[in-house]
């Protein structure tokens, strides 16, 4: 694997009234497991479905019922937590968290404080190409998600859907590594993308399949350095918690707004308080929801009910075989392979269906910086217009392998290969009997080009002086020959015999 040379950002610097200030930001993640059934039952994770009809008896916590765990969620967890270069801890015990809310039937919901399943890892953040952050995993446990109340069906009564009550979240918990709102939003993008790629999360945060809480404070510049070397938290300001985040833009947003917050209260003489809060995107600030719960206040303890889970290193280890290459890993090789610049790497491994579509023209047209070149600007940009995906592109691979394949062999030039492209996406069809069928092919032979030449330069004598006093004229005669032509000869070949002709 390629090793490039990335340089860490400087932290995000906000001038207060009184003082400069920087920020700091944790994120606690949960992202739903891909798994067809719940963390302790069989009943359906199917979204969309009827309310309150994927619901087992144990979700519904009848008197009794004894949850069971979902060995396919474990393994699930392990694979994310290898993905991130984390420690698996080969045991593991489940913890009840006591609170009562409405779409909680149990009263607690099951979790992992004191001996999460994966321990510490890390995430290397892309910034900018050669700008990176490392932000540091403390933990990822497994927990249960609560269910889902509605308060607008009814002006005097709420209504409760347990259909996601029990499905399986991985808490992914970051130290206080993050700097800056840009940087939070690309850690999520980043995690996201990997999780994806491991297939263990969707990333759906449309549907809250991943929803971040974000915690954030600010401190004096000088202070987070002192942290780093004690891992004192005594000089990091109190940080408050912004709850349930399904939006890279709405977490840039209430970030950039609570830090303001603090600021103001900081430098009014007051202090910030420790608490949950809110972000309303309507009027985009972050409204106080709760005072921020210790552990105690949960009356965390093991959960009878579930046996310390203990798995076998043999079969981490199998898993840890199984592990699909990773964003990070592709990036460099399709530098390395395909001598490709980082930014372009970045942007075709950003999606797992985007870096397969490239690699499928890549091999097909057998130039990967060509391939590359026409998978991001012709058809990336064309799929971005129209609101597409990948996975909704008329142009198959092959298709556009067969467009870069004709452009590399001198078939086609590239005037004639973006009217190709046009046609392959909106009719269809295979570009080599297109381009036999349609007379589109590029004309190479110097005969006649030397002919072209020689007719507009004989017509044109005044601009034939202008050129030879001032060479960069000469793309006038070559822009004539194209235009004479077509669009079917070569530019080269053009360029090159107005030169000699001119005497340039």
């Amino acid at each position: 694997m390629l090793d490039l040379a990335y340089e860490t950002p400087k932290p995000r610097v906000i001038a207060g009234a009184k003082h400069d200030w920087e920020l700091v930001i944790g994120m606690e993640v949960h992202a739903q497991v891909a798994s067809k059934s719940k963390l302790f039952s069989g009943a359906s994770t199917q979204f969309g479905a009827e309310p309150n009809s994927n619901v087992a008896f144990v979700d519904a916590a009848m008197p009794g019922m004894l949850p069971v765990i979902n060995e396919f969620c474990v393994e699930q967890a392990v694979r994310t937590g290898l993905g991130l270069k984390a420690k698996i801890n080969l045991w593991s015990a489940f913890d009840r968290k006591n609170y009562f809310y409405p779409d909680l039937p149990q009263g607690y919901q099951i979790s992992q404080l004191y001996h999460p399943l994966v321990g510490e890892g890390e995430i290397l953040v892309d910034m900018a190409p050669g700008v990176a952050r490392l932000v540091r995993i403390e933990r990822i446990h497994m927990e249960q998600d609560a269910g889902k109340s509605i308060h607008d069906m009814d002006p005097a009564m709420s209504f409760v859907d347990l259909n996601r009550t029990g499905v399986c979240l991985m808490e992914i918990v970051s130290r206080p590594d993050i700097r800056g709102p840009e940087e939070a939003a690309a850690y999520v993008t980043k995690l996201r993308q990997i999780l994806r790629y491991l297939g263990t999360c969707d990333g759906n945060m449309q549907n809250g399949n991943l929803r971040a809480d974000v915690n954030v404070s600010i401190c004096r510049p000088g202070q987070y350095e002192k942290y780093m070397e004690t891992q004192d938290f005594s000089h990091l300001g109190t940080r408050c918690e912004i709850k349930n985040m399904n939006s890279m833009r709405f977490i840039q947003a209430a970030i950039e707004y609570e830090a303001r917050r603090q600021i103001a209260i900081v430098e009014a003489g007051g202090t910030v308080v420790q608490e949950t809060r809110l972000y309303d995107p309507d009027k985009n600030e972050t409204r106080s929801m709760r005072s921020k719960e210790e552990a105690h206040d949960y009356r965390y303890f093991p959960d009878p009910d579930l046996l310390p889970l203990e798995i076998e290193q043999a079969w981490v280890d199998e898993i840890a075989a199984n592990l699909p290459e990773l964003p990070d890993a592709k990036k460099a090789r399709f530098v390395l392979e395909f001598g490709l610049s980082e930014y372009d790497a970045n942007v075709l491994t950003a999606d797992l269906a985007n870096a397969a579509y490239f690699e499928a023209v890549a091999a097909g047209a057998g130039d990967g910086k060509l391939a590359a070149n026409w998978v991001i600007n012709e058809l990336f940009g064309r799929l971005k217009k129209e609101d597409h995906s990948i996975e909704d592109s008329p142009v198959s691979p092959a298709q556009l392998a067969g467009i870069v394949r004709l452009i590399k062999s001198d078939a086609i030039s590239g005037k004639i290969a973006k009217d190709l492209f046009e046609i392959v996406y909106t009719e269809g069809g295979d570009p080599e009997e297109i381009v036999e069928a349609r007379g589109m092919k590029q004309v190479t032979d110097t005969r006649a080009i030397e002919q072209a030449v020689a007719e507009i330069i004989a017509a044109n004598p005044a601009q034939v002086e202008k050129a030879r006093g001032n060479p960069k004229l000469a793309g006038w005669f070559v822009g004539q020959v194209m235009k004479a032509t077509g669009g079917k000869a070569n530019p080269k070949a053009v360029n090159d015999i107005v030169m000699a002709r001119l005497g340039l």
